[in-house]
């Protein structure tokens, strides 16, 4: 028997598209959590949802293991979690019910749970905790297990005399290195590794150096770790680094920060740490380019193991950068790919299309800078507004009908833009086809010039132009004709 049981709402299989990509990753958020409290003396146990097929497999692990405390508890690490998708949003109703039926209490915490609370109070929820979560958990618990009172918990929303208390917000933890390393032994690593196998994919476990992030993108919301940034010591993540090497086999590492190595030297003192534990690693971040061009930042990191860098590139229009509230420049974009490329690491680009105000103009910039600088990656996708964000309050009038997507391929808009969501889909489409192409022209450059030093992967990226070529020209056609009708 457990004291407390904690799970999350996200369901891998019913985002058909981070289903196929075959790359899934623990709930890193919820493994936090879950140590915590064990560390605090608690039986634990985690019931990882992220593999299986329906919310109703948590019935038989609660009746077996017969917990007081259910505790759904989402990897705010995971920036899917921030979307609120509607299929898990309904799959966490689904586990409260049951939960509810087994007479646990129930305590929500996650990005839906936070901006929509009054939604999972009415749907049985004993508890919302607003926010980051461990320190408020604890208290909770304690205070659950001892009959005490609950009432003033900093950072809890829930149903007193009939009516919703929401309680002040707390602080965010300063010291992150107070916390212990996440709980991975209670969930099977052996599972995910398969998957990434299955795909043909060198398996990866996520890490997560940092909370929160201090800029403002207007666009981007922060509900769990807020807009403060605090950061694990370089200390602390090798240590972390050289457990997961030693106790599960793993060198290669998905850096889940908003944003990695912001805090100065933290990377430079980072590539020291791995140098003195003998540990060598490969690993991929999400930056900014304005952060990269920073003294020897790219140095330091290539130079500790940096594979491939995201950044938000957004647009190849200055306009809409600034619209956005980005603070980063085209000049920018185009200087940290240059440097990036040079240290033969990977550059892959998160475009988004839609904003308020954009043009066709602005559509043109963007694809002329992917066709000319030619990533290593791109992730297509269209403007998402998300509770508590200034682009939310701007279009909140437009949401009545539809405020989330079902799944990360969904791309619907959620407001009314200059084009149709019907042209943004297709939008996404003629810009990856563009892309491969430019891909394929530079690939076969690079093959005259050097002709047996191409990989099978460039090799197929040549022969596949024969299709990207008809493909994007007659996309293109349709795009000016969308385009017209919607004049």
């Amino acid at each position: 028997m457990l004291d407390v049981v904690f799970s999350h709402s996200y369901y891998y299989k019913f985002d058909p598209k981070q289903w196929n990509n075959k790359t899934p990753y623990p709930p890193l958020g919820t493994l936090y959590a879950a140590s915590y409290l064990r560390e605090n003396g608690y039986k634990v146990g985690v019931f990882d949802a992220n593999l299986l097929d329906n919310p109703q497999a948590v019935q038989p692990y609660l009746e077996a293991q017969k917990p007081k405390t259910f505790v759904l508890y989402d990897d705010g690490f995971n920036y899917l979690t921030k979307m609120c998708l509607t299929t898990m949003r309904d799959a966490a109703f689904e586990m409260i019910k049951i939960a509810k039926q087994l007479n646990c209490k129930v305590i929500v915490c996650s990005s839906d749970s936070t901006d929509h609370y009054e939604k999972y109070l009415n749907a049985g929820a004993d508890f919302i905790i607003q926010g980051e979560g461990e320190i408020a958990l604890k208290e909770l618990v304690d205070a659950l297990e001892n009959n005490t009172n609950t009432s003033e918990i900093k950072g809890l929303v829930f149903y007193q005399n009939g009516s919703i208390k929401k309680n002040p917000q707390r602080p965010v933890l300063r010291d992150l290195d107070e916390l212990p390393i996440p709980a991975w032994d209670l969930i099977d690593i052996n599972a995910y590794k398969a998957i990434w196998t299955s795909g043909g994919n060198k398996f990866t476990l996520n890490i997560a150096t940092t909370r929160g992030c201090p800029f403002k993108c207007n666009w981007c919301a922060k509900p769990i770790y807020g807009n403060r940034y605090n950061s694990h010591s370089p200390k602390y993540i090798t240590k972390h680094i050289k457990y997961l090497s030693e106790t599960y086999g793993v060198n290669r590492f998905w850096m889940c920060d908003d944003i990695f190595g912001l805090k100065p030297n933290w990377v430079q003192d980072f590539n020291k740490e791995l140098k003195k534990e003998e540990l060598s690693i490969s690993y991929y971040i999400q930056s900014r380019v304005d952060l990269l061009l920073k003294e020897d930042t790219i140095d330091a990191l290539a130079e500790s193991g940096l594979e491939e860098v995201w950044v938000g590139a957004e647009s190849g229009s200055q306009a809409i950068l600034d619209a956005m509230d980005k603070d980063t420049t085209i000049e920018q974009i185009y200087e940290a790919t240059r440097l990036l490329k040079e240290k033969n690491v990977r550059v892959a680009f998160f475009i988004q299309f839609g904003y308020l105000g954009e043009t066709k103009e602005d559509i043109s910039k963007t694809i002329a800078m992917i066709k000319e600088l030619v990533p290593d990656n791109i992730g297509v996708s269209v403007s998402y507004p998300l509770p508590g964000t200034k682009f939310y309050d701007k279009v909140k009038d437009d949401l009545k009908l539809k405020a989330n997507w079902t799944d990360s391929d969904d791309l619907a808009m959620l407001f009314k833009g200059t084009y149709s969501s019907a042209f943004y889909k297709k939008l996404q489409r003629y810009v990856h086809k563009e892309y491969r192409k430019s891909q394929a022209f530079e690939n076969l450059k690079n093959g005259i010039k050097h002709p047996f030093k191409l990989s099978k992967q460039q090799l197929r990226s040549i022969v596949l132009l024969g299709y990207y070529l008809p493909s994007a020209f007659l996309d293109k056609l349709q795009l000016k004709n969308m385009e017209l009708s919607n004049g």
